[in-house]
């Protein structure tokens, strides 16, 4: 029998391994279809790749625990895939959203979208650094993705404090880099909560609410 656990853990990690794989090439995808002008089609596909492994994560880790109910180290990792599993089926999802932001706005190649662009490298790194925390199961890694959350969330404050004051501008431009920043941000914190569950999986410490 625990021979058997060990194969269905070992398909989440796989599964989960996957998303990770999909949803950052998504999030990339949408981002490149911004600054270069591109239609992002492949996102949709992508995303609807993601909802199809989230459902067999969850279906899988409750087959697991209702089969071979396990403790320990292995129960924090099941209870952890349906957390992660989800951080990774938004990442797609809001790149998504990206996309069809601009399907709504159309031509945005005279905008300025430099400050969108860097806060995208930010939240693209933290990104990574929750894929390769939950890879390796590192620690440190993981409990470093906070610091930048901070620095990605005070930017989307930035940019509705500076388009609340701006006499002149392109509405167009403003609302579109609004909502994309929004998309940035939740995905940012959605890259923390993966590591915070990491953090679980290695130390059976409960994420602080």
């Amino acid at each position: 029998m625990s021979r058997l656990m060990d194969m269905g853990l070992d398909r989440l990690n796989s599964l989960l391994l996957e998303m990770s794989s999909i949803s950052e090439r998504a999030v990339a995808a949408s981002i490149d279809a911004y600054s270069k002008g591109g239609k992002g089609d492949e996102v949709r596909e992508m995303g609807e790749r993601l909802r199809t492994l989230h459902k067999q994560v969850s279906e899988l880790s409750m087959e697991v625990i209702a089969r071979y109910q396990p403790v320990a180290s292995d129960l924090r990792f099941l209870k952890s895939c349906l957390e992660i599993s989800y951080g990774f089926f938004r990442y797609g999802r809001y790149a998504l959203d990206i996309v069809e932001v601009l399907e709504m706005f159309g031509d945005l190649s005279k905008c300025d979208r430099t400050y969108v662009v860097e806060t995208a490298r930010k939240t693209q790194e933290m990104i990574r650094m929750s894929i390769d925390a939950f890879a390796r199961r590192d620690v440190i890694l993981a409990r470093k993705i906070p610091t930048m959350d901070d620095v990605v969330d005070e930017s989307y404050r930035a940019n509705l404090s500076r388009m609340l004051h701006e006499k002149k501008g392109n509405l167009k431009c403003s609302l579109s880099a609004t909502l994309i920043l929004r998309y940035l941000e939740r995905i940012a914190d959605h890259a923390t909560y993966i590591g915070e569950s990491v953090d679980y999986i290695v130390t059976a410490v409960e994420p602080s609410v």
